[in-house]
């Protein structure tokens, strides 16, 4: 009777790349060098910082404490807070369907044509490097001042960062049931409707609920350039001087984004339970 042995190869070390000495103290020179450039272009300062302290110690004073006029400042901040968060609601809303069919035409798991497929990232590219306060600016001038310009701009910008988001979620899935449909001849539309999209619904919900609290902080911004909503009430404060009134509009803008925040991280607890 043969006894067979088993001999236990080893395992082979992954290789590793020889850092020479030379290596690190060029990377490190090179991230100082950049630094430095960086530093004069941005005119950072410390003695600028240290001498205009005189400065904001003023403005705290004059800001400090906030005016709670009901009906002059407090009520109508409370109607601006409503207004930004309808802004950030609808405009992230009304992005949904062109986000989605973005993110199916470029994915590589749901997208075969390759001018299709590239032709979708340009797009979603182009509308996640205008920023949506240049959007707003082109919006204000096209439709006028108020909040349907924030929303134009919101729901662009927003096209462009969720389709990015989803597509990579959607090409992060197994390849297995993609691969099988395409052998039984399913076309890219019901590969997208019967797999993709069913099996990315928890990833979809919770960077929509990320892009909704982004979204609503945005609005507040787009409010500066007259795009309606409690950042319009910011500028208008600061404008006039009014600095108290700022502080009021600030913390009121705070209490925004804590709720939004709250509110969202539960119903992502609520999802991944």
């Amino acid at each position: 009777m043969t006894t067979l042995t088993i001999r236990r190869l080893a395992v082979p070390k992954r290789p590793r790349r020889r850092t020479t000495v030379l290596g690190v103290i060029a990377l490190a020179v090179g991230l100082i060098a950049v630094h430095i450039w960086a530093i004069r272009e941005t005119d950072v300062s410390i003695s600028a910082l240290v001498s205009g302290w005189s400065g904001i110690v003023s403005f705290l004073q004059s800001a400090l404490p906030p005016d709670l006029s009901w009906s002059t400042v407090v009520q109508p901040g409370i109607e601006a807070c409503l207004v930004t968060l309808a802004i950030g609601l609808v405009g992230t809303t009304f992005s949904i369907p062109f986000s989605v069919l973005l993110a199916v035409l470029g994915a590589r798991t749901t997208s075969r044509n390759p001018f299709v497929y590239q032709a979708a990232r340009g797009i979603m590219s182009f509308l996640r490097a205008v920023p949506d306060i240049v959007f707003a600016l082109i919006f204000v001038t096209a439709v006028g001042l108020g909040p349907f310009a924030g929303v134009l701009a919101i729901i662009l910008h927003n096209t462009g960062v969720m389709a990015k988001l989803w597509s990579e979620a959607m090409e992060e899935i197994d390849d297995g049931p993609i691969e099988a449909l395409r052998v039984a001849g399913a076309s890219s539309t019901q590969i997208a409707a019967h797999v993709v999209l069913p099996t990315v619904v928890p990833q979809f919900v919770g960077l929509l609920l990320y892009r909704l609290d982004v979204n609503v902080r945005s609005s507040l911004v787009l409010g500066l350039v007259g795009a309606g909503g409690i950042g319009f009430l910011i500028n208008q404060s600061i404008s006039l001087f009014r600095f108290d009134e700022m502080m009021t509009y600030i913390l009121m803008v705070l209490i925004l984004v804590v709720a939004v925040d709250l509110l969202s991280g539960a119903v992502r607890k609520r999802l991944n339970a």
